[in-house]
Parts: C-alpha cells; sequence; structure tokens
C-alpha cells in the first residue's frame, strides 16, 4: 500500500506506543520509515526495530529550526516526505485551578504548535509535488472536554489539533495535500499502561461499548489507511479510535 513512499512520524520512538505502532504498519506495506524523536538514540534503536532502510533522527518538534532540519536529512536520505503523522505530545493530569502557566505553555507548545511547525516545515516539498498526507493525532479529550489523564490544557490542546488539520485541509486541498485528524480514546501505551489498575480498568471497559481498552496498532491501522490511496477522496476528516466509548 505504501511501496515507494516514505513517512515520517514523530514522536514514535516508545516501545509501546501510537508513533511505533503506525511505524510498523507502514515499513509492513513499503513505506520508507524516519522516527522523529526527542532523543536521538531511542529513535535510531526504534528505526532499527523495523528493519533495513528506516531512519532515526533526533527533532524537537517545537523548535522551528529542529523541524526543518530533520525533514532536509529525511528527504536527503530516504526521499521526499509523502506522509507525515504529526504524533508527538504530552499530558499533565491536572485541575483546572492546578494549572500554571508554565504547564499550559509546557502542553500547547508541543501538542499543538509543534503540530503546527513540523506541518510547515514538510509542506513546501509536498505542494511543490502536489501530494502527501498530514495525519495528526488529536484525542477523544478535545471532543468530551477532558479525560482520565489529561487536565483542561490537555484538551484545549488537543481541540485546537482538530480546528487546525481542518484549516489545513481547507487551504492545502488544491495542492494535492491531504490533511486528517485521529482522535483515540483510552489506549494501553506506555503512558498509561502503568497507571491503571486491573480494577480499573475493568470499570473503564463496562463504559466502552466495544468492552476493552484500545492498543495502538488499533490508531495505526487508521492511520495506515489515511496515510495510502485507500483515503485519496478523504481530507478534513476527523476519525474516531475509541471502541464506541465516544458516540456523537
Amino acid at each position: 500500500m505504501l511501496q515507494g513512499k516514505v513517512a515520517a512520524i514523530s514522536g514514535a520512538a516508545s516501545k509501546r506506543g501510537i508513533g511505533l505502532a503506525s511505524a510498523r504498519a507502514m515499513a509492513a506495506q513499503g513505506g520508507r520509515v524516519a522516527i522523529l524523536d526527542l532523543d536521538a538514540a531511542s529513535a535510531a534503536a526504534a528505526a532499527e526495530s523495523l528493519g533495513d532502510g528506516h531512519l532515526g533522527l533526533a527533532c524537537d518538534v517545537v523548535d522551528p529550526a529542529a523541524c526543518d532540519r530533520a525533514v532536509r536529512e529525511v528527504s536527503e536520505r530516504l526521499g521526499p516526505i509523502d506522509i507525515l503523522v504529526n504524533n508527538a505530545g504530552i499530558t499533565q493530569p491536572l485541575k483546572l485551578m492546578d494549572i500554571k502557566l508554565q504547564d499550559y505553555e509546557a502542553v500547547t507548545r508541543v501538542n499543538l504548535r509543534g503540530t503546527l511547525q513540523l506541518s510547515q516545515a514538510v509542506v513546501p516539498a509536498m505542494r511543490e509535488r502536489r501530494r502527501g498526507s498530514i495525519i495528526c493525532i488529536s484525542s477523544v479529550s478535545a471532543q468530551r472536554g477532558g479525560g482520565i489523564f489529561g487536565g483542561p490544557h490537555y484538551s484545549a490542546a488537543k481541540a485546537g489539533i482538530l480546528g487546525l488539520t481542518r484549516a489545513m485541509a481547507r487551504e492545502l486541498g488544491p495542492h494535492g495535500i491531504r490533511v486528517n485528524a485521529v482522535t483515540p480514546g483510552l489506549i494501553e501505551t506506555d503512558i498509561t499502561g502503568g497507571l491503571l489498575t486491573e480494577p480499573q480498568k475493568a470499570e473503564i471497559n463496562k463504559t466502552i461499548p466495544l468492552g476493552r481498552l484500545g492498543r495502538p496498532e488499533d490508531v495505526a491501522d487508521i492511520c495506515l489507511f489515511l496515510a495510502s490511496d485507500l483515503s485519496a477522496y478523504v481530507t478534513g476528516a476527523t476519525i474516531d479510535v475509541n471502541g464506541g466509548m465516544h458516540i456523537h
């Protein structure tokens, strides 16, 4: 499905994360994958785990120059980027009145501004080639106004990603670039894995029509769909991956 295409995925070094699961899915379908993460060694190790022909690079998405450098190196070593997955993000389980300015700025800087800046880095070449798919990872927290692990500032940042996605889709569609968002529900990643007891999981599962928490692969499969030509006429969409936790 992705033969001959190059995908860059931010925040993809975590072993049980959505980013690395997406990288595996895309590599399995013939894509050449660049894993971008804060730590160069972790990114390189994650890329190596995919097999030959992939790349791991350090990239801090809050630094525009770092985004430009990473995109330039990926293009030089793997080829022009066809697919970008804006997956890098952080969360904080804070209540409204506990959010300090530095908390708000940290969460919005990585989640929202990072999505904008990395997209800005890849768009010129995509526009020149008149093709590309940008996938932005938001959250069910943006839709429900909160979740289990994210505070109001996290919900705000992830809701901002939905607005940014739609605006980019409108602007970039005439240039052959599709932009879509994915809103995962509660997914068992490295972030959530150690924070829930089995009894807590059982209680949460009662609220989910499909009766289980999500796996990173559940989200990765949707990213693969949006990266491929199977979604050639899909842009500006928000695809829920929450097992029915939030039906609207």
